[in-house]
């Protein structure tokens, strides 16, 4: 395979030491193909999409095989923070708007809105118990300047989803419990909640698997071709013939499997720690005690919630290499970030720390759609770090293109249309360490 990081970022070290593993008791020992099989659709990629789009398309009738080179939910599926919530663009409102049209922007909207909700009533269908928490999601204003920003939020989330948020002034976060010496406003939309991210992706390979996906894990596809009318996959072990074939690898993708994705994909780093629980009373020295899922309102944004277990959970994007030391340094990192935001935890322990990738598009936009010029090949893919609800939607629709071709959920035209290859290549990484500097410095404190 042809991947634009260090091998290491591919294996099992990053998310060796993962949260999420720990959570779940009951494991599933997945089939590897071994032989020859056939069937109408295969899907390459174990992650939400392709779990979404073989479970919709095996409740619609139709012959599913879905390709994983490890098991379901391996990536950045089962390693996430866990944020089902609006998002999917790197583009603000305003800057939507401008590009594509205000009817355009209500559409895709619409699809951000229609992702959270499909992501809840598939966790409520399926009985998939995901340890569901946080009312809506808060946005934390990192400086003085940011808290306009809020009060433009607030005027986007009542023009396009018709919510009401609530602004909280500084001096109103202790009572919140959002005490913390970096944060100078807070708003709160009602939209979303938390979840287990590895429960909900290995309930919906359950789910699919009960449906009568056949899933073949450690499979993973190493060449294709066309064969008589047929796209032919070859794994280590096995070979898979489909008519017609989905690729949900997003970060993981690699650009020689097909051609045409090479360069229309950043893989960028996302990075996680865990701390050991916290008793009432550490969490109420600190003062924050909410159970919201947070965001702060950088460019390079932090993501952090308090878990049930009184557990803190505290991201960041970040590395531009995949190296193991490159990884523990981001880790390092990750961490004073964190001391800085929550003082009074400075001796709470870390308990857990890994990383996995999410994908980022030229276009900015998430693409879902018909691969050109390879008959019956469609992806879905760049999600900008909201794949929970937007990879999940991805599927659904991508089921319903493949199936009738007539999808009933919104399609925006921005999604639809292939994105555009990035700069230099295999070599485009090079692009991230300018356009990261420069969005720290416009970051400021």
């Amino acid at each position: 395979m042809k991947r634009i990081y260090e091998p290491y970022a591919y294996e099992d070290g990053p998310a060796a030491d993962s949260f999420w593993p720990r959570t779940v008791r009951r494991k599933n020992n997945w089939d590897q193909l071994d032989g020859e099989a056939r069937c109408d659709t295969a899907i390459v990629g174990g992650g939400y999409t392709g779990l979404s789009a073989a479970l919709h398309l095996a409740e619609a009738g139709v012959d599913v095989a879905l390709l994983e080179a490890k098991t379901p939910g391996w990536g950045a599926s089962g390693r996430n923070g866990g944020f089902c919530c609006l998002g999917g663009s790197a583009l603000d409102a305003d800057t939507l708007v401008r590009k594509h049209g205000e009817a355009e922007a209500r559409s895709y909207y619409n699809a951000e809105r229609g992702a959270v909700e499909l992501v809840a009533e598939l966790l409520e269908r399926l009985g998939i118990e995901a340890d569901l928490h946080s009312r809506g999601e808060t946005m934390l204003a990192h400086r003085p300047e940011a808290v306009s920003e809020l009060k433009a939020f607030a005027r986007k989330m009542g023009a396009f989803h018709g919510a009401t948020c609530e602004i909280l002034p500084r001096e109103a976060l202790a009572e919140h419990g959002f005490n913390s010496p970096e944060f100078h406003g807070a708003i709160t939309s009602p939209i979303g909640f938390a979840l287990n991210p590895l429960k909900y992706a290995i309930g919906l390979a359950r789910a699919a698997d009960h449906a009568g996906v056949r899933i073949f894990a450690h499979s993973p596809a190493e060449e294709m071709r066309r064969v008589d009318g047929y796209w032919e996959f070859t794994t280590p072990s096995g070979r898979l013939r489909a008519r017609r074939v989905i690729f949900a690898t997003n970060g993981y993708s690699s650009d020689a499997l097909p051609r045409w994705f090479a360069g229309r994909y950043m893989p960028l780093q996302s990075n996680i720690i865990v701390t050991r629980p916290m008793s009432a009373a550490e969490r109420a020295e600190q003062g924050w005690t909410s159970n919201q899922m947070c965001y702060d309102s950088r460019n390079l944004l932090h993501y952090f919630r308090l878990m049930p277990d009184g557990r803190m959970l505290f991201g960041m994007r970040g590395a531009i290499r995949g190296t193991p030391e490159a990884l523990a340094e981001v880790l390092r990192q990750t961490r004073v970030d964190f001391d800085r935001f929550f003082p009074a935890w400075r001796g709470v322990e870390t308990e857990h720390s890994w990383s996995g990738f999410v994908a980022l598009s030229r276009n900015q936009t998430p693409f879902v759609g018909a691969v050109p010029g390879m008959q019956n090949v469609f992806a879905g893919m760049c999600y900008h770090g909201n794949g929970v609800a937007m990879g999940s939607y991805a599927g659904r629709l991508l089921a319903e293109i493949v199936h009738s071709g007539r999808p009933t959920l919104p399609w925006p035209n921005l999604m639809a249309r292939p994105p555009a290859r990035f700069p230099f290549g295999r070599f485009r990484r090079i692009l991230l360490r300018p356009v990261l500097y420069a969005r720290a410095r416009q970051d400021g404190s």
